[in-house]
């Protein structure tokens, strides 16, 4: 038995107009005509371009016509009321010949099919108020120059019963019916004769629809006549149907929600169409477009259905490939979106751990509805971390952060295939009873129902020709689809982009360690000083490097003063940290020589300048002299464009230390030299117990934010911590309180409190 897919909503009506020229489309177009009644206008059928077809039925034994569709009923002008007599009829519309002269009385085409003869075409002229216009929509001049409407029309006829014999067994006595087709031509000059034979042969093909009519009266609305049509669509002789309804045609695959929809039309008297997959005799399906209508007579009562049936099987089938292509072209386009997105997402994450997570949740629940990132610590596969997992339901992370429930051999195998081979592997079905996956662990064996799984893939990652983790996506009943190859081609290329980042993060983590280790490395030990206690801390910017140019220094020298340094290298990577680490040891060297501060910083700029150790910088230099009897110190310090330091005295007073400021080291080719201005110091006494803050502009200078309001709020969290407050909850404060939410610069921090020993 041969099968289709299923179709979908099929519009029904006429095909589409690059068809009109078939002769198929014609027949649609009737059997469309037919679904008008008196009650409702629904869109006028076409046959060619915009012209529009009338339909009759006639009541043979009482000669009168009993329905009309809606084009019908425009002809007399909508003043005639059905039922009607043929003459009435008739003249009405005011029949006559293409010439305009009226037909013999008995003998024109209408009075013809009247009495129960076949006719199979005759041009004839209509000259009523509602003559069916022609292609371009104007009414067709008589000849006479009258503007009366006239049009010249097709009529094609043929009986539904034979009158000669009664048709007792066929169809409710002898009231037989005949069914009367108008289809419009264009005007009296198009009336050659191939012309005219071409339409007739439409019109004789269009009497081949397959046409039905069933009997309400009698019970379950059995079928009382079709046309041969009905036999050569459906391979039904007429003996074998009257007398059934038309349910036969239904089979295993027919839709039994369109077979509901057409059932309550019909209990509620209405037209329906409806594309269903019926059934021939021999069993062959086919895709049958049905049009039922109800016709009634003259007082409104139920006399018949007309069913009107096409196979169009052509066209579903046709429809649905056309729906699978764009639907096709739909998931390319959402597989290159996900693509997009996961490439995004996985290049801006420089932490391994992120791209892990990332790729997890990307993945459900676009791909699967669990998925678990796996990073091998070893390159043999030995280890594994699990470093990322996601689920459509999030009650079952849970399950998924051990490897318990899933840790199946049917996915321990692949696992380990893919780890050497490289390669993705797919499992189709997955058991589906927990005892199965887990015979020896109750445990596992009920976590793995709890998670339902239904289909799995296992997916390395790769990175630069080696196997950095392995991704397993899984579905889960009801709603899970099984894997296919399909799905297996995408999870590769997703875990490709995922290993290119995961890479990346690794080879970052490497470079960022041993940037790590260069940053300490130039950064000093704070050394234990008699008398002071000192504290420090250095935080790296967001941009991650690890380095920079800021830095700290407490130096002890040799005649019982400490000199105390904070700078800043401009720049951000490791060509500042090493100007930063060449100028700090130059800073040192000077200090330690017993310069002044202004003199250290004024030979720091000509070295910057005429080594060119750095582009600019900024610094400044503080020289605490040795404790006096009252543990006091006198403190001297010269400042090069750097961010004034803080003093808070024994009694909770803020000093700014702002009295002198000079251009940045580098900024002025003349300062510092013998023969331009050099910097000047300050000088002040700082009694025991007394605060230092030195600082970098990582806390004042944020992007978006005032930087008074910044150093304000500085100068006020340092204020407000006691007066017994050790270096450490100094800068741990500090850095709490003041600390950027985006931190776009790297902070250096030194806190000195003076004891008062030494």
């Amino acid at each position: 038995m041969n099968r289709y897919p299923d179709p979908g909503p099929v519009a029904a009506g006429p095909p589409p107009e690059q068809a009109v020229d078939r002769a198929v489309d014609q027949a649609v177009a009737l059997s469309t005509g037919l679904l008008g009644d008196r009650s409702a206008t629904p869109p006028m059928p076409h046959v060619r371009g915009d012209t529009r077809v009338a339909v009759l039925m006639i009541d043979i034994s009482a000669r009168r016509v009993v329905y009309a569709n809606t084009t019908a009923l425009e002809l007399p002008g909508n003043e005639l009321a059905l039922p009607v007599g043929v003459r009435e009829w008739a003249d009405a519309v005011r029949l006559t010949d293409p010439d305009g002269r009226p037909h013999p009385a008995g003998d024109s085409p209408l009075d013809r099919i009247a009495a129960g003869e076949q006719v199979p075409g005759e041009p004839v002229a209509l000259h009523g108020p509602g003559a069916v216009p022609d292609r371009d929509g104007a009414p067709v001049d008589g000849g006479d120059g009258a503007t009366a409407a006239t049009s010249l029309v097709w009529m094609t006829g043929f009986a539904l019963a034979d009158p000669a014999t009664g048709a007792t067994d066929t169809y409710d006595g002898a009231r037989s019916r005949a069914l009367v087709v108008l289809l419009p031509l264009a005007g009296p000059g198009d009336l050659d004769r191939d012309r005219m034979e071409f339409l007739r042969d439409r019109a004789v093909l269009a009497t081949e629809m397959s046409f039905t009519i069933s009997d309400p009266q009698r019970e379950d609305d059995p079928l009382a006549w079709v046309n041969p049509s009905f036999e050569r669509l459906t391979g039904y002789p007429l003996d074998e149907v009257v007398g059934r309804n038309c349910r036969f045609l239904q089979g295993p695959n027919t839709d039994r929600a369109a077979v509901a929809r057409i059932s309550r039309a019909l209990r509620e008297r209405r037209p329906i169409t409806e594309v269903l997959l019926n059934y021939r005799r021999d069993g062959t399906a086919f895709w049958n477009q049905i049009s039922v209508s109800p016709v009634l007579d003259g007082e409104g009562r139920l006399v018949n259905f007309v069913g009107v049936q096409s196979d169009v099987t052509e066209r579903v089938i046709v429809e649905q490939e056309r729906r699978a292509a764009l639907a096709e072209a739909e998931e390319a386009r959402a597989q290159l979106r996900l693509l997009a997105e996961a490439t995004t997402q996985m290049t801006s994450a420089f932490d391994v751990g992120d791209v892990c997570s990332r790729f997890a949740r990307i993945a459900v629940p676009e791909v699967a509805d669990l998925c678990t990132v796996d990073l091998l610590d070893a390159p043999d596969g030995d280890s594994r971390r699990r470093l990322g997992v996601a689920a459509r339901d999030v009650a079952d992370e849970g399950l998924l952060v051990r490897s318990g429930p899933l840790g199946t051999t049917l996915l321990e195998e692949p696992a380990a295939a893919a780890v050497r081979a490289g390669r993705p592997y797919l499992i189709g079905e997955l058991p589906e009873h927990g005892g199965d996956a887990h015979p020896d662990d109750p445990v596992a064996a009920e976590e793995y129902e709890r998670l339902r799984l239904r289909s799995a893939m296992v997916v390395p990652m790769l990175g630069r020709g080696r196997v950095l983790g392995l991704v397993t996506f899984h579905t889960q009943f009801p709603y899970g689809r099984r894997y296919t190859h399909r799905d297996l081609h995408l999870a590769s290329d997703l875990a490709g982009r995922a290993g290119l980042a995961l890479d990346n993060a690794r080879l970052y983590e490497v470079e960022r360690a041993a940037a790590a280790t260069l940053q300490h490395s130039l950064l000093p030990a704070l050394p234990e000083v008699p008398g002071l206690h000192v504290a420090a801390r250095y935080v790296v910017g967001a941009d991650g490097n690890q380095v920079g140019g800021d830095w700290y220094d407490v130096l002890p020298l040799p005649d019982g003063s400490v000199g105390a340094a904070v700078g800043d290298v401009v720049g951000h990577d490791l060509a500042a940290a090493a100007a930063m680490g060449q100028l700090r040891g130059v800073l040192r060297s000077y200090a330690w020589g017993g310069d002044r501060p202004g003199s250290v910083l004024d030979r720091c700029d000509q070295l910057v300048q005429g080594l060119d150790i750095a582009a600019m910088a900024t610094a400044v230099y503080a020289r605490l002299g040795p404790a006096g009897p009252d543990g006091s110190r006198e403190l001297t310090y010269a400042n090069a464009g750097h961010p004034a330091p803080l003093l808070v005295e024994p009694g909770g007073e803020l000093v700014r230390l702002d009295a002198h400021h000079s251009p940045m080291l580098g900024a002025v080719p003349e300062f510092g030299h013998a023969s331009g201005p050099n910097r000047d110091e300050a000088t002040l006494t700082c009694a025991a117990g007394s605060l230092l803050v030195f600082y970098t502009d990582g806390l004042t200078d944020v992007v978006g934010e005032d930087a008074d309001h910044r150093a304000e709020l500085l100068e006020r969290t340092v204020a407000e911590l006691g007066r017994d407050a050790t270096p450490e909850t100094v800068v741990e404060r500090v850095l709490e309180t003041c600390r950027p939410d985006r931190l776009d610069d790297d902070i250096a921090l030194l806190a000195i409190r003076l004891d008062g020993c030494g």
